[in-house]
């Protein structure tokens, strides 16, 4: 992975960050590009950024995104361009937790802090064969302190570094690799056969199921196009017009809708439907279509931008609307330059 061994405090950062709610493989690119465009924090505070979240697209929690381009400013304008330099100053930066504090002040200036994350825990509830539940308040309190207990802290970015790889890699939550791990003979989880067990979490998560149907309103070859900016997700993506229903509707269900009609009119022309899209998200699942549909007058719609196909292929658009842009035989698509 690019950012092993990196002492560079900022690569480090970005890498968190993106890493954050997202798997290895999918961050890896992106963490890629970021450093390719802005090499530096004070490039990265520079751009504009509607480029930035452009650039983000398709990694989501955008909040992540809006965080890191706000912590680039403060850092650029306040600190004039070097990153701060220890745990309790880089804890200041916004979107910035424990966590990921530790991990740029023990993998970038090898301070001695540990880093807790799943991996970790799940190695110490194993070897100890402890109980407690990882996701509690007085779960995450007792393995920081056991972990911050155990620190090898003169090697604390080459330590944090190495229980992180080992929980990836040898003590996997699913198919651990028990019969060649050198911890065996010492493992308590192991000795009383509840590696499968371990660790314990007490939450349990619900999913939301949420039902978006996009009208892709097309009139003089351009489109209504809308900032999110509800803390909702897809917080600063754009989108299409939305009808967003807690069912699912038939098609004269949708047409029959108040945002319909006052979008549509008298005069409209059904286009084309979609097919029906799913995104699973962390805690909720959103399915829905997208109507194309051209009309005759100008919606009274408020905070919408009118645009081209050929603009709109500079804005950033969350994954959902991404996935039917980019099919081909979608009419909008033809000018979509992605």
């Amino acid at each position: 992975m690019p950012w092993k061994g990196e002492t560079d405090a900022y690569k480090i950062w970005l890498s968190e960050i993106i890493l954050q709610q997202t798997r290895v493989e999918h961050g890896w690119d992106y963490y890629n590009r970021f450093v390719k465009k802005y090499p530096t924090v004070k490039k990265l505070a520079d751009a504009k950024e509607s480029d930035v979240f452009k650039l983000w697209e398709g990694l989501g929690y955008y909040s992540r995104c809006k965080n890191l381009i706000a912590s680039a400013k403060f850092i650029a304008k306040e600190l004039n361009g070097k990153f701060p330099g220890t745990y309790s100053a880089i804890l200041k930066l916004k979107g910035v937790g424990p966590y990921t504090a530790a991990a740029i002040a023990s993998f970038a200036f090898n301070q001695p802090y540990a880093v807790v994350d799943g991996n970790v825990s799940r190695v110490l509830a194993r070897f100890f064969s402890i109980d407690l539940a990882i996701d509690s308040t007085g779960g995450k309190s007792f393995f920081a302190g056991l972990a911050q207990e155990l620190l090898d802290e003169p090697n604390a970015g080459l330590y944090n570094q190495a229980i992180m790889d080992f929980g990836a890699t040898i003590c996997k939550p699913r198919l651990p690799l028990c019969s060649i791990c050198i911890l065996k003979k010492k493992c308590k989880a192991f000795r009383k056969g509840l590696v499968n067990v371990l660790p314990v979490k007490e939450k349990k998560i619900v999913k939301k199921q949420r039902w978006f149907y996009y009208i892709i309103a097309e009139r003089q070859q351009k489109f209504y196009i809308k900032k999110r900016t509800a803390k909702d997700i897809w917080q600063n993506l754009h989108e299409f017009i939305l009808i967003e229903e807690n069912t699912k509707l038939t098609n004269n269900q949708v047409f029959g809708t108040d945002i319909f009609r006052q979008v549509a009119g008298i005069d409209y022309t059904v286009e084309s439907v979609s097919e029906f899209y799913t995104q699973q998200l962390t805690h909720q699942t959103i399915h829905g279509c997208f109507i194309h549909i051209k009309i005759a007058q100008k919606p009274g719609l408020a905070d919408y931008m009118f645009l081209t196909s050929d603009e709109l292929s500079f804005l950033a658009f969350p994954k959902f609307i991404n996935n039917y842009l980019r099919q081909p035989e979608n009419p909008v698509s033809i000018a979509y330059h992605l």
